[in-house]
């Protein structure tokens, strides 16, 4: 269920995020954009050199004359939305004179840009407009073969679009906040039903468990008595029956219980400092009586002093899990290999077994309670699926995960556990 939350929120919270940054960037977009028109018509707007007709009227007053170009006066053109100037270059190419229309700035040196921009087109033999990058670039200029370079300076619309910028990431963050409590209130107000579904169901399983412990006992206690009382034929074998089919329902309920336990809410248990190499060792030593009777061998890698903070008692049940499912798993004559060592930080168990793959559809699936891969001979050997869930779960609660993947003939079971 936790992680159902947390995916919830995850999801909620990348949608509203990509939502605020496509518009952040947009709004961005939109306002560099305008920025650069207003640029582009600061440069063009000496393109209009004006005109002139030539010529005695004919009839009626009509014009006669050819149009002729008549040079405007650009010492006399103020523009107030930015700070132009134009530099009128002489038949060599030099500068004759520097013309501001507009309102100047103290730190926009003009006369060295001119100079500069004059070296940068100079031998061009057409015209050229520059407009660059509006976050960094000083100025921005067009260039008029013989006539006139127009300089434009970028410093206000430069520093209105970084002013707009910084404004976005910080409303960003602000809002990245609101987004992310958004995200929790919504996903609380969506999981609660399955919450609430969950726990019934946790508590039933738990309930039913505990209710079903008691006549089990008085069952398994009667076939006993019945057992040694020397019940004669047939119903000795009703008697075995029961006592049989007693063990599996009393394996299932404790397991049920224990997984249970581990689902429910445990902020009042306490972890301590355990020997985690020890506990690991000792479970594999207390296995090798099985790997025996399996004709498999185990051997161990095991790094010496890692300590764990853990519920002893969980780690040994994990362990022995994994550990008897690679044994039972394995190839006869074949060895169930055992390593532990300390991993950036992170205490990384591998118990590798050579056997039939798991496969892909069933990597994760294994995992769930009552899932079986091969159902007859789970079903032979009193095996319900509990034990990979409750292995798993374990982990979980010790800030960790198990996964489970086959390769070149082998099956790895590997579990990670944060320090």
């Amino acid at each position: 269920m936790k992680e159902l939350r947390n995916k919830t929120i995850l999801t909620l919270f990348s949608i509203l995020t990509a939502i605020l940054i496509t518009g952040l960037i947009i709004l961005n977009i939109n306002s560099y954009r305008r920025e650069y028109l207003s640029i582009e018509r600061g440069l063009n707007v000496f393109d209009n050199r004006g005109g002139f007709k030539e010529g005695p009227p004919g009839p009626n007053g009509a014009d006669t004359g050819d149009f002729k170009q008549k040079p405007r006066d650009l010492s006399n053109m103020m523009i107030m939305d930015n700070e132009v100037y134009t530099v009128r270059l002489g038949t060599d190419g030099e500068i004759e004179n520097i013309i501001s229309h507009g309102n100047t700035s103290g730190d926009f040196d003009i006369e060295n840009i001119a100079v500069s921009v004059k070296n940068l087109v100079s031998g061009s033999q057409s015209d050229l407009i520059y407009i660059g990058n509006l976050y960094k670039d000083d100025y921005s200029y067009k260039f008029r073969v013989n006539d006139l370079i127009v300089i434009l300076n970028n410093g206000e619309k430069s520093g209105k679009l970084k002013l707009l910028l910084i404004e976005s990431v910080i409303i960003f963050f602000i809002t990245e906040a609101v987004i992310f409590l958004i995200a929790r209130l919504i996903t609380g107000w969506i999981v609660r039903p399955a919450e609430e579904a969950f726990k019934r169901q946790k508590e039933f399983i738990a309930d039913a468990s505990h209710e079903l412990k008691t006549p089990l006992a008085v069952i398994m206690a009667s076939a006993d008595e019945l057992t040694g009382a020397g019940s004669p034929g047939k119903n000795r074998q009703y008697i075995e029956n029961i006592r049989y089919e007693s063990d599996r329902m009393h394996r299932l309920i404790m397991g049920l219980l224990d997984l249970s336990k581990l689902e429910a809410d445990r902020s009042g248990i306490s972890y301590k400092e355990e020997d985690l190499s020890r506990i690991i060792e000792k479970t594999c030593l207390a296995f090798d009586g099985i790997a025996f009777e399996q004709s498999v061998m185990i051997q161990t890698d095991i790094e010496a002093g890692m300590n764990f903070r853990c519920i002893k008692d969980e780690m040994e049940k994990m362990i022995s899990t994994v550990l008897d499912n690679a044994i039972r798993h394995s190839y006869k004559d074949t060895t169930v290999r055992v390593s532990a060592h300390i991993i950036k930080n992170n205490i990384v168990v591998k118990i590798i077994n050579t056997g039939d793959p798991i496969k892909d559809e069933d990597r994760e699936k294994i995992f769930e309670r009552f899932y079986r891969a091969d159902r007859s001979r789970n079903r032979s050997e009193n095996r319900y699926g509990l034990g990979l869930a409750i292995a798993k779960r374990i982990a979980i609660n010790h800030n960790g995960d198990i996964r489970a993947y086959s390769e070149s003939g082998d099956t790895t079971f590997e579990i990670v556990l944060k320090r």
